[in-house]
């Protein structure tokens, strides 16, 4: 494998063949990471990060993670403790299921469920919208107390503990959940201008730290 440059964590993002991730990559890549788009199970068994993205629905995207077989290497990868970020529907894959697809349970890191949002309004949700931050997680370093960012979804997490982010929407939802060496967020942090590429940075500043032992 190529060597990685000293100050660039190595960051595989788990390419499964949901569709395009090139936004992902490219915000990791200018966040300051090696970014690889790869199911290369020795390359993310040597990365210093995972991140675990999603687009379109929770069944096809559970049945392909599965049909790769890395179902398996994320969870190994979780359970080693190198820094994790799951996003919007890879969110949601960490729980134990969804409404939006019965029959296909997720990976029941999060042992909750994740259920359609309020239909007193429009549904996805596909906007900008303001965050809560419930703590000082990481995630959120560098960004005002309100940040604004970018939604598209019709199902949320149900909350509990972890929540480290809400918004507002039709009622209160889970914007974000975090645990040990996971991060995970229902929004589009590559789709969020400044504030994402900020979230993003925020994650590469944690591998890097992790990679040389701060």
């Amino acid at each position: 494998m190529e060597a990685t440059p000293a100050d660039k964590p190595l960051l595989a993002i788990l390419d499964y063949g949901i569709g395009n991730l090139h936004s992902a990559h490219k915000g990791f890549e200018h966040a300051g990471a090696d970014a690889r788009l790869t199911a290369d199970r020795g390359l993310i068994a040597d990365a210093d990060a995972v991140v675990l993205p999603g687009v379109g629905a929770f069944g096809p995207c559970i049945d392909a993670l599965r049909d790769s077989g890395l179902d398996e290497v994320a969870l190994e990868r979780i359970d080693s403790g190198v820094p994790f970020f799951a996003i919007c529907i890879g969110q949601q894959l960490l729980f134990a299921g969804s409404e939006e697809s019965p029959g296909h349970p997720g990976l029941g890191v999060f042992e909750r469920m994740v259920c359609e949002i309020p239909d007193t309004v429009k549904r996805p949700q596909m906007q900008w919208n303001i965050v809560h931050p419930t703590g000082d997680h990481p995630m959120f370093d560098g960004l005002p107390a309100e940040p604004w960012v970018y939604f598209v979804h019709s199902y949320a997490c149900d909350p509990g503990p972890g929540v480290v982010a809400t918004c507002d929407y039709g009622d209160t939802l889970v914007a974000a959940v975090a645990r040990d060496n996971i991060w995970a967020c229902q929004f589009h942090p590559e789709k969020s201008g400044r504030t994402g590429l900020q979230i993003l940075g925020n994650f590469v500043t944690a591998a890097r730290n992790q990679k040389v032992g701060v």
